[in-house]
């Protein structure tokens, strides 16, 4: 067994390091949330309900095949996008010294080993992806990685109608991003319910593989709650419809055309379907996709322990120690290796070999389970945990929280809330500071910025180690620190007299 997992490991991080040199059309392997589920549901009955719903009974048959799959083969490709993006591509200002210069600049009179710049292009790439469209206003779901290092992002419906896309907010964690079209009454799909799924269901894998636009495959859910250890939230739908490279963010539907997963990622000794294609559920897409939306950042609800599926401690200490007897009164649930001092689990009284049985009366088996159980809640929300100590079952309120310890939500902020504006620094800056890149601050009022003790006109060069040449630089990095566990925007730049300074200024509230 553990040369096996040595093996689907290794073949996991190959692809993806595959798909990291040429985008989201190779991406194979994708990449750890809460009203409380009837609110949830009642939101997306409401904004995603379709009227003309098919029941199970309007589905037909055939002699030739077990379930006539023609109906929802049409809702899909119809609600399916095909994803393309540009990477690089820009003209950029790098800085060098040049070596001949450095040892003979002063034996020839002229320089000193200065630093000087140059214009380069950098290369640029095309790649491919799938998208569903979730709303009639042009709301669509994908990938992460699809989109993640994308300059520019076009969508194609299947009726060929092209669109521009804007990127509304991505989640690494889940690998799921939101993006918009300026679209009206467009085909939205209608959006199922993943819990419902069963093993051995019929299901169709809809997306645009290899650049064959609006491709459907058909298969059965081989499993469900997968954990694969591609991303920080996962408990992936498996199916053995084929799902190949372009078919990232496209959809997995059911037998009524339903969404049930966004495809995600391949198993694959090669690269390509060999078997079997992973999904992400929607019960996990719905908390994202109304998080960015109302929030511009997912609500991550934290328990505040470490553990892992029980079987697997089991299994591991009896290959440390051929003697051991496992006692627990079960083998399924997740075991407690931590509880995190001051947190939510903490708080409500579990301790270190506890073992997780349900959340809110869903059994949970596996650590995978137990993920996609707490997808569903944000910090503030409670839930009833049931576990086992010393064999005998007890249960307890747990009042989930946030990154920082606190009950609160936070919606991410704009970059003016720093209080200052941005902007990128002209030619004649760059030659009077001798500089390739950077952001000045302007209209510096009362803030983040001037309390962390930096001044008008200072010239931002690094952001958390991101290179500074646009206002856009400057949004990610921004970005990026307030879904941080630290919350910290560390800058490193210059004044306008050269002076080299650099600041840590804390995020979130004041």
């Amino acid at each position: 067994m553990k040369q096996t997992k040595k093996r689907l490991y290794g073949t996991l991080a190959a692809i993806a390091f595959f798909s990291g040199v040429t985008g989201a059309f190779t991406f194979s392997v994708a990449r750890n949330i809460g009203a409380t589920r009837g609110a949830e549901n009642a939101v997306y009955e409401t904004e995603y309900a379709d009227p003309n719903l098919m029941t199970v009974s309007n589905i037909k048959s055939t002699p030739s095949q077990p379930v006539d799959l023609t109906v929802a083969a049409e809702k899909g490709c119809a609600s399916v996008v095909y994803i393309k993006v540009i990477i690089g591509g820009e003209t950029k200002t790098i800085e060098y010294r040049d070596p001949f210069e450095e040892f003979f600049g002063d034996f020839f009179g002229h320089g000193n080993g200065s630093t000087q710049r140059r214009q380069v292009q950098t290369p640029k790439q095309e790649a491919a992806g799938s998208g569903v469209i979730i709303s009639k206003d042009g709301y669509i779901v994908t990938n992460n990685h699809v989109v993640a290092s994308a300059n520019k992002v076009s969508v194609k419906l299947n009726d060929n109608r092209e669109y521009d896309a804007e990127i509304i907010g991505t989640d690494p964690s889940t690998d799921l991003a939101l993006i918009k079209i300026d679209g009206n009454d467009l085909p939205a799909i209608t959006i199922g319910n993943s819990d419902d799924l069963k093993v051995g269901e019929w299901v169709l894998a809809v997306g645009n593989p290899f650049n064959l636009t609006s491709t459907v495959t058909a298969g059965i859910v081989s499993a469900k709650g997968r954990g694969l250890g591609a991303n920080g939230v996962e408990s992936f739908i498996q199916t053995d419809a084929a799902i190949n490279k372009g078919n990232s963010g496209g959809a997995l539907v059911n037998a009524r055309g339903e969404l049930v997963g966004i495809n995600a990622m391949l198993y694959s000794e090669t690269g390509s379907y060999s078997g079997y294609g992973f999904a992400i559920p929607v019960s996990i897409m719905k908390k994202v996709v109304t998080d960015i939306k109302e929030y511009g950042t997912v609500q991550r609800a934290l328990l505040g322990i470490k553990g892992t599926t029980l079987i697997d401690y089991i299994d591991n200490k009896k290959r440390s120690d051929d003697k051991y007897k496992a006692d627990f009164g079960t083998n399924d649930g997740v075991y407690v290796a931590e509880v995190v001092e001051d947190g939510a689990a903490a708080e409500a009284g579990l301790k270190e070999g506890d073992v997780i049985i349900s959340v809110s009366g869903k059994k949970v088996t596996k650590m995978s389970e137990l993920q996609e159980a707490l997808s569903k809640y944000r910090p503030g929300d409670k839930a009833n945990v049931v576990y086992l100590r010393d064999k005998k079952e007890k249960s307890t309120t747990i009042t989930f929280r946030n990154s920082k310890g606190t009950t609160k939500v936070s919606k991410a902020e704009k970059l003016s809330s720093l209080g200052a504006e941005f902007k990128e620094i002209t030619d004649n800056d760059k030659k009077a500071l001798n500089v390739a890149f950077g952001v000045k601050v302007t209209n510096l009022k009362a803030g983040k910025l001037k309390s962390a003790g930096i001044s008008n006109g200072f010239i931002i060069r690094k952001c958390n180690g991101l290179n500074i040449k646009t206002v856009k630089d400057m949004e990610k990095a921004f970005k990026a620190a307030q879904e941080s566990e630290e919350q910290t925007l560390y800058i490193w730049g210059q004044t306008p007299a050269g002076v080299q300074a650099s600041y840590a200024v804390q995020l979130g509230e004041d």
